[in-house]
């Protein structure tokens, strides 16, 4: 949203009874203010320094776009490291990350309005005339209706609400005829199927030339969306309604928002991050600010401003008031139980909460704003970019990145509220970390692991439309953009809609019927229309001591510092609730504790322990509340315990010209040889081996000696291969897989076993790549002949000269590994399926799988696992084994079973498949608070 608009006295709510075209353009300007006040807690940067570092997003900006058109357009996404489009249906699915590609030209689209904002004006004109005569709306394929309404509807209206603006001016777009805003009609009405449900929340996918159900369609028997998907329409579709005069797509979308607005859970004022579009039953009741709900809440306070409607004020307000008082624990924001709202539905946030503290800008609540997006800035500096998920210790949880701009955006607002360099430093540092770390030779790559380096052949289109446009507008002054952004609002894509719509075919009745608030409460404007006295005191060091005591919250990692803690414990001197972490089986008092928590230990007849929760045996509702945190505790306790013992990917580099370590490529380690985390990296030319299988004597050690061999998998164990090269007088090798088209972004990462011998023998280190990310360096052999990688334990400095001194690394980061792990544990613990809303249930097992996965020479699938009493049983296979990273397992030392607080169950440990797919959306057992429900 835009930053400042004028000079208005702040000091007081707009009028309860103004005219409605006032409260619009008066909550508009005012809200806006909020923003514009600057103060200066450090020596501001100079002019010169500030244009230096718009020109770089600029050329930044050309990069990734001009790639993106000489080698992927009219595709929708540009795969940065095979330097080719993205078209869906050619490419191996991604799930419902291809759910936003339509056959659309998507990336073009999404960037209109940036080529304006940024002063490529001629360039846009260009862009405009290319999307009227390629882009297709009518294709036979099924998309998101939410990705398609804030990426595409708005990019083609951003594109519209620019253009007439252009053509207003006199010099360019003369021509238009509201050609762009003709194609944004045209797609809504193609969306509008969508919404045929009783209760007016779209089915989550459409298909655009069939619609919705018809058996063409292959869409319309879903059940479930998520809040944001059907709260994140009423700016684009109102936009496409003042538009054109078409008051229908307006109508669906406020009733959608009516209806998740009836459906909030009354006690709390929290909603859920999923819900049934014909039921409104929430499937899933937790909540947050982040994925599933992060946009629901900015389009209520964005649409106040665009509309004028105080409704929707009312609506923001008594949800933010539930988000501060259940979800905001400085500087943390952690999901909750919209049921329980006291008790944390998780222990790691995800990427997405990073506009919230943009929209608390917007909100006028600048304190807050501050503590969060100083923690999001130390995680950065710890791991280069913004994990996908990170623990309340921030750790890596999801070790992803895939360059989302959400953390610019807030950097942005806070800049432009407080004035404050400090900012500006933030901007400067992100703009070195995509650089150093994401550019390469055909854009910029999104993060595979934050840990390692490595990348994923994905630039998202939201990378152009977002991320560039709230950099240079960081680093902009007012005189350096050719429009007044402050008569613009931001959707959260970022496009630009003009706020001049509030007075435009005002159609639609302001006040929402569905509504209980008959008259507003003053209430409702607190800190909407800010005295910025109070706001912003004329303090130059005001944001800085904000700032100052998070410094280390990141370095320290301890998370209980800032943890809520059970005031009631506290208050009557009892003790604090039994951690998983402490609790021994063989502690008389620890299992009276459990019985007070309504937790019963029982021993099965198969030798196992099981652990279940009876959350009406608890002594009352508070020790229920602890029971159930203790199972959620021992589950996250058995998760870490896991992925300590696990290897971590490993990164082959590529170093030669003109790559100069700008392409990192996902690898898998081996069980034998070096391990690169311990000893120097290894940098050479690769040279293929011969045979390329490597399963005998090489008949070409010439052309290996002193180099990393490529090797071929299959025919013959992992060891036996390393064992050839070796002899050879390779340095290093490279396994790639002989399973054409197979991709670490699709297939589980393993590392390669040995071959049940003394492997001490293997002086090499060894990496494996499944064939996709082989390609890419066979591929640069034959363009460029001679090619040097790098192979090491994470991607180190990508300057030209590729010097050898590594990164700094943060202590445990080799350790986290990402959430799609399978979880092992000592003693293993389950979940069980519940029988009754009220119980909740662990199970633990003294069996362990050895590692006995064995891969069929005609077959190269990932094998599956066996399971075994024997724990150091091995068996032999073709290629060694391949045990899956995600899966494997290992017996821990006698040290970590004597620390453990399970030493008395049980001493081996077993994967656990019921706590995959995101920890079973964070543990169902929260359904036993299902008859709280008011």
């Amino acid at each position: 949203m835009s930053a400042a608009g004028g000079g208005r006295d702040c000091g007081s709510p707009v009028p309860q009874r103004a005219p409605w075209s006032l409260v619009a353009a008066t909550a508009a300007l005012c809200l806006l203010s909020a923003t514009s006040v600057r103060t200066a807690a450090a020596a501001p940067m100079s002019r010169e320094e500030k244009q230096k570092l718009g020109n770089q997003v600029l050329e930044m900006f050309d990069h990734a776009y001009g790639n993106y058109m000489e080698h992927a357009y009219p595709a929708d996404e540009l795969m940065p490291l095979t330097c080719r489009g993205r078209v869906r249906g050619q490419e191996p699915s991604r799930g419902d990350v291809d759910d936003a590609l339509g056959k659309f030209s998507l990336t073009l689209i999404d960037s209109l309005d940036t080529l304006v904002v940024l002063n490529k004006t001629k360039e846009f004109e260009d862009a405009v005339r290319k999307v009227l005569r390629d882009v297709n709306l009518d294709n036979d394929v099924v998309v998101s209706v939410f990705e398609t309404n804030i990426r595409v509807l708005g990019g083609l209206l951003g594109g519209h609400s620019l253009a007439i603006m252009l053509k207003e001016k006199g010099e360019y777009m003369q021509w238009y005829n509201d050609e762009l805003l003709q194609m944004a009609k045209q797609l809504g009405y193609k969306l509008l199927p969508a919404f045929n449900t009783t209760s007016g929340l779209p089915y989550p996918r459409i298909n655009l030339k069939f619609g919705i159900r018809k058996p063409e369609a292959r869409t319309g028997t879903e059940t479930d969306t998520c809040t944001a998907c059907a709260g994140t329409l009423i700016l684009e579709f109102a936009a496409l309604s003042r538009f054109t005069g078409a008051t229908i797509f307006e109508e669906y979308a406020r009733k959608a928002l009516d209806f998740l607005w009836e459906k909030r859970q009354r006690s709390s004022n929290l909603v859920g991050v999923t819900i049934n579009i014909h039921t409104g039953d929430w499937v899933r009741k937790d909540s947050g600010v982040g994925a599933g709900i992060d946009s629901y809440y900015e389009y209520l306070l964005k649409a106040y401003v665009l509309l004028g409607d105080d409704s929707f004020l009312e609506r923001f307000n008594t949800h933010y008031n539930a988000i501060m008082r259940y979800i905001s624990q400085p500087p943390l924001l952690l999901d909750v139980h919209i049921h329980k709202p006291m008790l944390n539905a998780r222990t790691w946030m995800d990427a997405l909460l990073a506009f919230f503290p943009g929209l608390q800008v917007l909100k006028g609540d600048i304190r807050p704003a501050i503590e969060t997006h100083e923690m999001l800035y130390q995680v950065i500096k710890k791991h280069n970019f913004l994990p996908e998920a990170f623990t309340t210790d921030f750790r890596v949880h999801w070790a992803q990145h895939p360059l989302r701009p959400e953390f610019a955006e807030s950097t942005y607002f806070l800049y432009k509220a407080t004035g404050d360099p400090y900012y500006l430093e933030v901007g400067k540092t992100l703009i070195e970390n995509l650089n150093k770390y994401a550019r390469v030779p055909c854009g910029f790559a999104a993060m595979k692991d934050v840990r390692t380096g490595s990348h994923e052949d994905r630039m998202d289109s939201f990378f152009l439309a977002e991320m560039f446009k709230y950099l240079y507008l960081l680093f902009a002054d007012k005189e350096d953009i050719i429009f007044d952004i402050e008569d613009y609002i931001f959707t959260t894509e970022a496009h630009l809609l003009p706020l001049w719509l509030s007075t435009t075919n005002q159609s639609i009745s302001k006040k929402n019927t569905t509504s209980e608030y008959t008259e507003l409460d003053d209430s409702n404007f607190d800190w909407t229309c800010p005295n910025t006295q109070i706001l912003f005191p004329h303090d130059p060091l005001y944001a800085q001591r904000i700032r100052e005591p998070l410094k280390n919250v990141v370095d320290k990692s301890c998370p209980r510092g800032i943890i809520r803690v059970r005031e009631e414990s506290f208050r009557s001197g009892a003790k604090p609730p039994l951690r998983a972490r402490d609790f021994m089986a063989t502690n008389p008092e620890h299992l009276e504790i459990l019985k007070k928590m309504g937790v019963s230990l029982i021993h099965l007849k198969d030798g196992r322990v099981q652990l279940v929760q009876h959350a009406i045996q608890a002594a009352s509702s508070i020790d229920a509340e602890d029971g159930l945190r203790f199972m959620q505790e021992m589950i996250e306790l058995s998760s870490q315990q896991q992925k300590e013992q696990q290897l971590p990917p490993r990164a082959v580099q590529i170093v030669s010209h003109p790559f100069f370590g700008r392409v990192v490529l996902t690898a898998g380690p081996a069980q034998f040889g070096p391990d690169l985390s311990k000893h120097k990296e290894t940098r050479g030319f690769v040279a293929s081996s011969k045979p390329y299988n490597g399963c005998s004597e090489l008949t070409n050690p010439e052309a290996v000696m002193g180099k990393i061999a490529l090797v071929q998998r299959g025919q013959c164990m992992f060891a036996e291969k390393a064992r050839n090269i070796q002899n050879a007088g390779a340095i290093g090798g490279i396994v790639i897989d002989d399973n054409e088209g197979s991709s670490s972004d699709t297939a589980p990462l393993f590392q390669m076993a040995g071959d049940g011998k003394d492997t001490d023998d293997i002086r090499i280190p060894m990496l494996f790549l499944f064939s996709k990310e082989g390609s890419i360096i066979l591929d640069a052999i034959r363009e460029y002949e001679e090619v040097e990688v790098l192979l090491s334990d994470k991607a180190k400095d990508r300057d030209p000269e590729m010097d050898n001194e590594e990164q700094p690394s943060s202590e445990n980061d080799s350790q986290n590994q990402s959430a799609e792990q399978i979880i092992s544990i000592s003693p293993t613990v389950d979940l069980v399926d519940q029988e009754t809303p009220e119980e909740s249930s662990l199970n633990s097992s003294p069996e362990s799988l050895s590692p006995a996965d064995i891969e069929d020479a005609a077959d190269v699938s990932p094998p599956e696992q066996t399971s075994s009493p024997t724990a150091n049983h091995e068996t032999p296979s073709l290629d060694g084994e391949c045990t899956d990273l995600d899966n494997q397992l290992e017996e821990q030392s006698e040290t970590e079973e004597n620390s453990s607080p399970e030493v008395s169950w049980d001493k081996k440990a077993q994967p656990i498949d019921s706590i995959l797919a995101d920890w079973n959306e964070d543990i169902e057992a929260f359904e036993m608070m299902e008859k709280d429900e008011l």
